[in-house]
């Protein structure tokens, strides 16, 4: 503009040539503007991709009140100045208002009259970038930053260059971009130190951040130690909280869970001390940190204490509660048993719309396994696939920004070329045009092959699994149909005998019965099953055969009568071969007797009595049984199993056995003159006073429920598996099962 202003006020020669003082006062001016236009020359051109497209600019001017947020500076001709720009941007990007923020950089665009205001250019596609980067278009953000990068090279303005290097660093990691995003941050802290900039932290906790995706934790941990160092120097109270999770991260990788636990620590004593209430959100994330470690530490009441602070320290201050709060407080009432509120925590978490896939992707997986553990396999297997599609969401989006960003930087570098060699060769525009055209066919040739070889790869690894999975279908649906001809099969060999049977577990629960034997107590088989054989009986007949379950653990066999029915019955009771406290009884019809209602009342039970003979044997046989017996040893260490489990129990819960029998649901609590007692446990905590036949599998269910609800030491654990596997090691060997 300046050059043609310049030929524009050139007289005519035949003017010049008679007027002398018009022509001093021409050159003169002539000087004048050439030194100017030399000025202006030795200054560097604004780059293309910092110029503003006035295209896009509505008439109505975007500094006006109606479009600025709130109240903004500005100054005498209405235009924003550079520090309400500032101030008033940071403000908007704090709160996440991404369209006040535009607003307000519309507004700075707008003001830019000048091309020669390169600093002007550079502020405004700095926060162009920063304004991108915030909004996760990480491709857009990094095109940004290097236009400014290429503004400050030219101007050699190397804190500007360090900054942008810094940027540029921080957007390619976010791509996956890691080495080219390492040497670019290297550059940074060089340029940075060089100047002997203070303000290095930022840099040297991307630096380790870069490493620690690299999988190179030793120099991750240096450049965080170094970084925590600068913070804390600056006395920052926010910006060593990145440091302290990540270091914390490194710690718990490397199984130092004592080590990440104490930074964490030290995190929220920083936040609660220094931060004060801007250090809340902070908070939070630290308490889920927290939470998190404990969870994989099995220490759960732990993780749920550290996640009741989180949800406190919310609700006092009125805070939006993290995401990764809200998953490990519902992971942790899931570990808990409490699946109800964990499943109405995750999906109102998963309702509020919030960023972020891969976070959205774990919280579907945890409510995945809610669902399943609640017994809902079908709402689950969509949960679990919604989650997969989070995932694959994420890489997407990843891969699309990186890509954009690759082909962005090969349009830039074609156009560049493109532009030089029209400059300096234009006869070989042509040839250049083509070149540049064959290179991005060749280039989308490449991706479309690429593309399609993994979409075939993708596919046949899909086909593949489909087919494994119908086949594994396949399997259990033979084997399904095979148990239950098997089952129909044994029933109808059970039918086919002529005596009346019935299968009972030790609490007289039926298992299995014949026909015969529903005819005689005339029930259906539906009522029978899974019901104890009480409920269809008279009391007086439900006393009996439960006096006689309970005789059974010391017994070869009972026998009792059922006589409050429409035929008066005979019932024998004894083991069954398979062991595990199973009982078959026997129905028979019971003869008719002239004897008195009462005579046959008062034999109803029946326990025959030893013989004095088999009693001596007995004792005989007792007496000869020494310690090396492996039946003898198999006793005590059953016993020596319920007493460490009793033990255990009441150390760590603080209740008594009573309690135990009650919540596991194994043993039953009965009324003995007027107090509660678990008679039939009691007799496992004495090797005099166990049965000849003892429930096993009943210690070993109750050995499972000690070793899930309560917390203990490591060593006592260890000591109570190491029981257990006693236990099975002899039932397995003496062929108890």
């Amino acid at each position: 503009m300046a050059k043609e202003a310049c030929i524009e006020s050139e007289p005519p020669v035949s003017r010049v040539m008679t007027r002398r003082p018009v022509f001093l006062s021409t050159i003169l001016l002539s000087l004048i503007l050439t030194a100017v236009v030399a000025d202006a020359a030795a200054m560097p051109p604004i780059p293309a991709c910092a110029l503003r497209d006035e295209s896009g600019f509505r008439s109505k001017s975007h500094c006006s009140s109606a479009h600025l947020p709130g109240e903004v500076a500005l100054n005498p001709r209405g235009l924003l100045t550079e520090d309400a720009l500032a101030k008033t941007f940071d403000e908007r990007m704090e709160h996440d208002d991404f369209a006040g923020a535009e607003r307000v950089l519309a507004c700075a665009a707008e003001q830019i009259d000048a091309e020669s205001d390169w600093r002007a250019h550079y502020a405004l596609v700095r926060r162009y970038g920063v304004f991108e980067y915030k909004r996760n278009n990480i491709a857009i953000a990094l095109e940004r930053f290097e236009c400014a990068l290429q503004i400050a090279k030219e101007h050699d303005e190397r804190p500007a260059i360090a900054k942008q290097l810094k940027n540029i660093g921080s957007s390619l990691r976010r791509m996956g971009n890691y080495e080219n995003a390492l040497d670019a941050l290297l550059r940074s802290l060089e340029i940075q130190r060089a100047l002997g900039d203070p303000a290095v932290g930022p840099v040297l906790n991307n630096i380790a951040d870069v490493y620690r995706k690299l999988g190179r934790s030793d120099y991750a941990e240096r450049y965080y130690r170094q970084a925590l160092d600068v913070f804390r120097e600056s006395g920052a109270p926010i910006e060593p909280m990145h440091v302290y999770v990540s270091l914390s991260e490194l710690a718990f990788a490397r199984g130092d869970v004592n080590a990440a636990t104490g930074l964490l620590k030290d995190a929220l004593h920083d936040l609660q001390t220094r931060a004060g209430e801007g250090g809340l959100r902070y908070q939070l994330s630290v308490y889920a940190g927290l939470a998190h470690i404990a969870i994989a530490g099995g220490d759960v009441q732990r993780a749920r204490d550290y996640c009741a602070d989180g949800l406190a320290l919310a609700a006092e201050h009125a805070l939006p509660i993290p995401l990764d709060l809200q998953l490990e407080t519902a992971r942790a009432d899931r570990l808990g048993g409490r699946l109800q509120p964990a499943m109405v925590r995750l999906r109102s978490a998963l309702a509020e719309q919030q960023e972020g896939s891969a976070m959205r992707a774990a919280l579907s997986h945890e409510l995945a396994a809610v669902l399943k553990e609640s017994g809902r396999q079908s709402e689950a297997f969509e949960v679990q696939a919604r989650a997969t599609e989070l995932e694959m969401q994420e890489l997407r989006e990843q891969s699309g920004q990186r890509l954009a960003w690759l082909q962005e930087r090969f349009n830039a570098a074609e156009r560049e070329r493109e532009n030089a060699s029209l400059r300096e060769q234009s006869r070989r525009r042509m040839l250049l045009l083509w070149l540049t055209i064959l290179s991005a066919v060749a280039a989308l040739s490449i991706m479309s092959i690429v593309f399609v070889r993994r979409q075939q790869r993708t596919r046949l690894a899909a086909a593949v699994r489909q087919a494994r999975d119908e086949a594994m279908l396949a399997r259990y649906r033979d084997q399904a149909d095979a148990l239950g001809q098997d089952r129909d099969l044994l029933q109808a060999l059970l039918d086919s005998r002529s005596d009346a049977l019935c299968l009972l577990d030790a609490d007289g629960r039926v298992l299995a019965a014949n026909r015969a034997a529903c005819g005689l107590i005339d029930t259906s088989r539906d009522l029978l099953l899974e019901h104890p054989l009480a409920t269809v009986l008279s009391d007086a007949d439900a006393q009996a055969l439960m006096a006689a379950l309970e005789g059974m653990e010391d017994a070869s066999s009972q026998t009792c009568q059922f006589a409050d029915m429409a035929q008066a019955l005979q019932v024998e009771l004894t083991p069954w071969d398979g062991g595990d406290g199973l009982v078959v009884l026997t129905l028979h019809a019971a003869p008719v007797e002239a004897a008195s209602v009462d005579d046959a009342v008062g034999q109803r039970l029946h326990a025959p009595a030893d013989e004095p003979g088999d009693q001596e044997a007995d004792a005989a046989t007792a007496s000869t049984q020494g310690e090396d017996d492996p039946r003898a040893e198999f006793r005590r260490t059953l016993v020596e199993l319920m007493l460490a489990l009793v033990d255990t129990w009441e150390r760590t819960t603080g209740s008594n056995r009573l309690e135990l029998a009650e919540k596991s649901r194994i043993w039953r609590v009965n009324i003995d003159d007027g107090r509660l007692r678990a008679r039939a446990m009691e007799r496992y905590l004495s090797v005099s006073k166990l049965p000849q036949n003892p429930r096993w599998r009943d210690v070993l269910r109750s050995a499972y429920f000690v070793l899930a609800q309560c917390t203990m030491e490591p060593a006592a654990r260890h000591d109570l598996q190491r029981r257990v596997d006693a236990v099975l090691a002899y039932t397995r060997r003496d062929a108890l099962v």
